[in-house]
């Protein structure tokens, strides 16, 4: 079921056909229109990203917030708190990120303990970052990403978006405890350290994220691995499940065999897609992609093509200029995309999905790529 643009596309000298997948879904006539090795299973790269998304978000809807509560544990008195502050880490990935650049947990911290007029803890600062069970990183992730910040681990307590320039860092939870003891010697604050056995907790106050569906928003335009990783972890503690990658990942794959999806071939082992164990179908995502048409918080979290991310030269001022959105996954020797054909009212029309494997040159795959969607689309809308 291969039109001529599909033909051409994978007689082109940029592609491996055996190493190619193409799915057209036409949405108003409920009809797959196209098709190209739909049911092989290949390496997905970034676009798992689109199928953790849509599993979180079915589970927390879109006003979903992170909660990082800060507690003081002891008694208080003339200022001084005889005991521990105690910061709980939900698991939120964008807690002083740089993408919530209007909040600022450590001055947060600050104001709340200068409202309870505390000058001193003699306690310790403890992170309870137990939400998030370690190891941080899938298991199946390459050695040598882990230590970039692409390729940062996903802890109970996440901070600056776990990375220091270009590296990515071990401890965000000391990264923190170092900001707050620097911010509490400004404002004569004086931490302890004494060894303090922990009573009875209070509530100092709350930190909430912003809802769920700019964080994903965020997460699908800038590719977030760590931020996937997030959402795939909280997705299996809203399954009531230990919130591990294994075990989301076991869920969201129950859920959507459920739903009905063709699951054949398909193996999922990490939130982001940065592993190479990864196994999807372009048909598998493609279906999954069908049955999230209709959310319009869902189909708006794809960067628009001509304009956005990493889309902003793709397809550039063609018919095509702002009616694809897709979500990319490149990785050595790889490149996918995923996502809908869109009408003027930004609706979806067509659901399209595109994995190819073993490429040799990115950029005339690109430029194939481009030229096959303006023959399957002659008509913008």
């Amino acid at each position: 079921m291969a039109s001529q643009p599909v033909d051409d596309f994978v007689a082109s000298p940029a592609t491996d056909a055996s190493s190619v997948s193409v799915y057209v879904y036409d949405l108003d006539r409920r009809r797959q229109t196209e098709g190209y090795n739909e049911s092989v299973p290949l390496i997905p790269a970034s676009i798992t990203k689109a199928l953790t998304v849509a599993s979180c978000q079915l589970k927390t809807g879109i006003d979903y917030r992170y909660e990082t509560h800060v507690y003081i544990d002891g008694t208080l008195k003339n200022g001084i708190l005889h005991g521990n502050l105690i910061i709980v880490g939900s698991g939120d990935p964008s807690l002083n990120s740089r993408q919530d650049a209007d909040s600022d947990f450590i001055s947060e911290v600050v104001s709340a303990l200068k409202r309870k007029k505390i000058t001193r803890i003699d306690g310790q600062i403890l992170f309870d970052q137990s939400i998030f069970p370690l190891p941080a990183h899938p298991a199946s992730w390459p050695a040598g990403d882990k230590s970039q910040s692409y390729g940062t681990g996903c802890f109970g307590f996440n901070f600056e978006n776990n990375a220091s320039g270009k590296s990515s860092v071990a401890n965000p939870a000391a990264v923190c405890d170092t900001r707050l003891r620097k911010a509490f010697e400004a404002h004569g604050i004086t931490v302890g350290d004494a060894e303090v056995a922990q009573t009875r907790r209070s509530l100092l106050m709350e930190h909430r994220s912003l809802t769920i569906d700019d964080l994903m928003r965020s997460c699908i335009r800038r590719s977030d691995n760590m931020y996937a990783e997030a959402f795939l972890r909280t997705y299996a503690l809203r399954c009531k499940r230990e919130a591990t990658p294994d075990a989301g990942a076991a869920a969201e794959m129950e859920m959507w065999r459920r739903k009905g999806v063709d699951m054949k071939g398909v193996k999922i082992v990490d939130g982001s897609g940065l592993s190479r164990q990864n196994r999807m179908t372009a048909k598998f995502l493609g279906e999954v992609l069908r049955r999230m048409a209709d959310d319009v918080d869902y189909v708006s979290y794809f960067p628009l093509a001509g304009q956005e991310g990493t889309l902003s030269s793709f397809l550039k001022d063609t018919r095509l200029d702002s009616f694809i959105a897709l979500k990319t996954g490149s990785m050595n020797g790889i490149q996918c995309y995923a996502g809908y054909k869109l009408d003027y009212n930004f609706a979806p029309t067509h659901v399209v999905v595109i994995m190819v494997n073993n490429l040799t040159a990115r950029g005339a795959l690109r430029a194939a790529v481009e030229k096959m969607l303006l023959g399957l689309f002659p008509d913008e809308n």
